[in-house]
């Protein structure tokens, strides 16, 4: 019997729990390319901490973690990530120590006091059957404005990395060639986000740090994503 709060699962939690244990998604995490994810994700928002979160019955995993040593896990009731599985949609929290809405467990918000964490947003991460497992979260240690071009981007990148996820599980459950296919695809995308995340740091070395995030430098970032969303349709296996 779970542990958790009723208030806090989502009404089909039995049917998420089924497939997110059916694939077998934390082997697929631990490839290198989704360092790569978080590394871009908290450079194109300037931010310090970036996270790939799976939320279990009882606990949230942080098998991709950008900026948070030592943050590997902790119990599901005080992890911001599960507030977004159990609303099914991405979340904002712009100040968490101003933060009064009932559903966000006081053992959350005591947790992220203990962190020193003041800003958190997170998109949901999808299963090929698109049940959510978990979120792509960014945090910061201060408040901070985010803006609805800010929020595309970062579900955009969600999106990418829910893509890859689905790619690499179809991937390997191909006995023949689908190792090597994965293999190839992983190394393209994984050169791709490298020189996507030197791009964004040039153009914030170049126009300074701004808060939010410019609008025309969001765009330049969304369309080198849609190019990499091309990348993963193209390598189908």
């Amino acid at each position: 019997m779970s542990a958790t709060p009723a208030s806090l699962l989502p009404d089909d939690e039995p049917e998420r729990l089924r497939s997110l244990r059916a694939h077998h998604v934390l082997p697929t995490l631990i490839e290198p390319v989704f360092d790569e994810f978080v590394a871009l994700t908290a450079q194109v928002f300037s931010l310090p901490i970036s996270l790939i979160s799976v939320v279990e019955e009882d606990e949230v995993l942080y098998p991709v973690n950008y900026g948070m040593p030592g943050n590997a896990r902790q119990p599901r009731v005080e992890a911001l990530c599960a507030t977004a599985i159990e609303k099914a949609r991405a979340v904002v929290y712009h100040d968490l120590a101003l933060e009064t809405s009932a559903s966000v467990p006081l053992e959350a918000l005591h947790a992220a006091e203990g962190n020193e964490l003041r800003f958190y947003a997170g998109a949901l991460l999808r299963l090929p059957d698109q049940r959510p497992l978990g979120t792509l979260c960014i945090i910061d240690r201060r408040p901070r404005t985010f803006t609805a071009d800010e929020q595309r981007v970062l579900d955009l990148l969600a999106a990418l990395v829910s893509q890859a996820i689905a790619l690499r599980l179809a991937c390997l459950a191909q006995p023949l060639d689908g190792a090597a296919q994965w293999e190839n695809t992983r190394a393209q995308l994984q050169e791709e986000l490298r020189e996507l995340t030197a791009l964004v740091r040039y153009l914030f070395t170049r126009h300074g740090v701004q808060i939010p995030v410019p609008a025309d430098l969001l765009t330049q970032v969304e369309r080198r994503l849609s190019d990499l969303q091309r990348l993963l349709s193209e390598h189908q296996c």
